[in-house]
């Protein structure tokens, strides 16, 4: 009786199991493939037009060229779909001859699986005019799709390429960092485009659609439109970029034009690009070719070059003897070097200055005056007070990636190297040599704060839509450093409009300016060398880097010139005319008052 019970149990519950296989299987199937074909709602993002960058009178320098991308259906690639595929792709290849059939086939192929069911990108981006005529036709193939893609564009190519920056694909770690780079496909790199990029971007729009089994748009539910054409508005007068890149030609360095509330009117580093080979891509071999050069054009030696500031860090130290127990009267003689224990140190002036105060040091830039200065501060005081007025900090600007230099310090010193300091070193510290590296941003800032008393942010932009950039002043200097800057100021003048001034033969501006000329050696010169070669008789990678940094007009300040060229030599003869060209421009194009 037992085992009679165990197997009708048991062939119950078979047959349970094969009804319900049945059931699910056989019944119920036409059930659920009415189902797949009922519509399903499905939402998709929309991409935000990029915003476009102006210039200080609204020119355009970065657009969006009007375009379209095409994408084809997914799973052409099974066989019993590839004939479809090759009709499609040669179709394409037939009406827009440009297009290149193997890197469609290869987009396609990079994409395509089973578990992918969205339309694939095989062609980022054909211009409007080549598109339309044949837009009609390719618009009602079902397995074409023709979507809007604008593309970035600059119509001054290499002028301002640094501080503009680029746009170009986005990468893995763009898309980790920033969600909408994966709808969008490209986001900033470098420059502005990185620096604004969420506020240029935009915000995504989105729609609700109803989509059947295929996966085909049946109706649209809802849309709400994406949020773009963010302008951006600089500083930047690109016919002002544009002179002083022709003034640049064939030298490599930094300058900016900066006026004294920090506002950039140009900033440039050199050599520059075209900014337009990023945005589609280069070849390999272009790329390799512009890395492997030794003037690095990738870099914005603006905010990432790092260069010893030479002399041009003397009215700044000179502030801080002056508010640190020596006396503008104070004379030092300047025979044309010291000794400290078994070592010269040299004035670049063989003979020496004679008798010199602190004017006549910053005028005829006497090394031996500093020495003698940095040994009675020393190079607690001179770090601390050169790291308040903001040396070794970034200046603020808006570019990513700004470097802070390096303001040398015993414990500066210990924390790199685990060394000690030597009193050697507090000498070259004072002539702007040794560890000292500063950026040119960080040279045109410190030039503002002797010129105004007040430091200033640098900025390239100057309204976000509708808001307008707030200049942001700080004050770092004492009442008792404030009243010594007229000391400075006049050594400054001497430099551009006295006799022996080390500018004083090279400018030739229409207007009075001040500035300070410094020559920043790469290369050590040995002890037992009695005799130093002039710049030029030095190979180009072994000579000096040219530093003038300038204010003007003198007795009220506007504009803040700062030049360095790398390898130039004296500071003075390098940069001195391109200074002079740019302050009569600055007055012809009316940013200069006259008074």
């Amino acid at each position: 009786m037992k085992i009679k019970f165990i197997i009708l149990l048991f062939s119950s519950i078979w047959l349970a199991l094969l009804v319900r296989v049945f059931m699910l299987a056989v019944e119920s199937n036409s059930y659920y493939s009415k189902l797949s074909l009922n519509n399903t709602i499905k939402h998709e993002k929309i991409a935000p037009v990029r915003g476009e960058i102006v210039d200080i009178h609204n020119r355009p320098i970065a657009i969006n060229k009007l375009g379209f991308k095409i994408e084809l259906a997914p799973h052409l690639l099974l066989k019993k779909n590839k004939k479809q595929f090759n009709k499609e792709i040669n179709l394409l290849v037939k009406l827009l001859p440009s297009l290149d059939k193997k890197m469609m086939i290869k987009n396609y192929r990079k994409k395509d699986s089973f578990y992918n069911h969205e339309y694939i990108d095989i062609v980022d981006y054909v211009p409007y005019k080549e598109i339309m005529p044949v837009y009609t036709q390719l618009n009602l193939r079902k397995n074409i799709k023709i979507e809007s893609a604008p593309k970035r564009f600059y119509p001054y190519k290499n002028i301002a390429a640094h501080m503009i920056g680029y746009v170009a694909r986005a990468n893995e770690k763009d898309v980790a960092h920033d969600k909408l780079a994966s709808l969008i496909g490209y986001t900033g790199k470098t420059g502005i485009e990185k620096y604004y990029n969420s506020y240029l971007q935009g915000t995504p729009g989105e729609k609700e659609i109803q989509v059947n089994a295929n996966n085909r748009e049946v109706k649209e539910l809802s849309y709400k439109a994406p949020k773009g054409n963010s302008k951006l508005k600089l500083n930047i007068d690109i016919e002002l970029q544009k002179y002083i890149t022709g003034l640049f030609k064939g030298l490599v360095g930094a300058v900016v034009v900066m006026d004294t509330h920090g506002a950039i009117l140009t900033a440039a580093s050199f050599p520059n690009y075209d900014l337009n080979i990023f945005v589609s891509g280069m070849s390999y071999k272009m790329y390799n070719t512009l890395a492997a050069s030794l003037d690095h054009p990738f870099t914005n030696k603006l905010v990432h070059g790092l260069y010893p500031p030479g002399s041009a860090i003397k009215p700044s130290l000179g502030l801080v003897y002056l508010t640190n127990g020596i006396r503008s009267t104070d004379k030092v003689f300047c025979s044309g070097s010291i000794r400290l224990g078994k070592r010269i140190f040299r004035c670049w002036k063989r003979n020496g200055h004679k008798e010199t105060s602190m004017i006549k040091a910053i005028r005829e830039s006497c090394d031996v005056y500093f020495y003698e200065g940095s040994l009675k501060v020393g190079i607690k005081k001179m770090s601390h007070d050169l790291l308040r007025y903001n040396l070794g900090h970034k200046t603020g600007v808006d570019l990513p990636n700004e470097f802070i230099g390096v303001v040398p310090s015993r414990e500066w010193k210990r924390h790199k190297y685990n060394q000690s300091w030597s009193k050697g070193e507090t000498l070259n510290t004072s002539i702007g040599q040794g560890y000292f590296l500063v950026t040119p941003l960080q040279i045109a800032q410190q030039t503002a704060l002797i010129a105004t008393g007040r430091l200033p942010t640098p900025h390239l932009v100057n309204m976000i839509g509708n808001k307008v950039y707030k200049a942001k002043l700080r004050d770092v200097l004492t009442a008792h450093e404030k009243a010594r800057l007229p000391i400075i100021r006049r050594g400054m003048y001497e430099v551009c409009n006295v006799a022996h001034g080390t500018a004083k033969h090279y400018v030739h501006s229409k207007t009075t300016i001040a500035g300070k000329t410094g020559t920043a050696q790469v290369i050590g010169i040995k002890q037992d060398i009695k005799k130093r070669k002039l710049e030029h008789e030095l190979s180009y990678y072994n000579r000096s880097h040219a530093w003038f940094t300038t204010y003007g007009p003198y007795r009220h300040p506007q504009y803040i010139v700062t030049v360095m060229v790398e390898h130039g030599g004296h500071g003075g003869h390098a940069a001195g005319a391109i200074v002079s060209k740019i302050y009569d421009k600055l007055l012809e194009l009316g940013y200069i008052k006259k008074r």
